[in-house]
């Protein structure tokens, strides 16, 4: 769950915590840093140590909210992340493939389904 602050993904995360008790599972919360300039490709050596830190206390606060209003505890995980990193996830659960490239190996994040055979008819048929 993306929680910027707004009371609609304050809504989620009171959504998703309560589903995460109903299905016996983890929410992660993320609170996604932009960069200052809007540059995806800047890097993150712009983003200081301070205002992670300080993304991560609102995050926190946040999520402590959502607890306090459900009563869902111990079903929380929280990240702060930038922005490319964010899309690319958000990509791959829409769909798209994901390939985590290591010096070592490479991984597929999420199989593509493979499609069904299908018969072409000629038309008219």
């Amino acid at each position: 769950v993306e929680v910027d602050g707004t009371a609609a993904c304050h809504g989620a995360l009171v959504w998703a915590l309560r589903e995460a008790a109903r299905r016996e599972a983890t929410v992660v919360a993320v609170h996604v840093l932009d960069d200052a300039d809007g540059d995806p490709l800047a890097g993150s050596s712009r983003v200081s140590w301070h205002t992670q830190a300080a993304a991560h206390d609102r995050l926190e606060a946040h999520v402590l909210r959502a607890i306090a209003e459900t009563g869902v505890q111990g079903r929380t995980r929280t990240a702060v992340m930038e922005r490319p990193v964010f899309l690319a996830l958000s990509a791959a659960a829409q769909g798209a493939d994901l390939i985590v490239v290591s010096s070592h190996s490479k991984s597929l994040l999420r199989h593509a389904i493979p499609r069904p055979l299908t018969r072409r008819l000629a038309r008219g048929a």
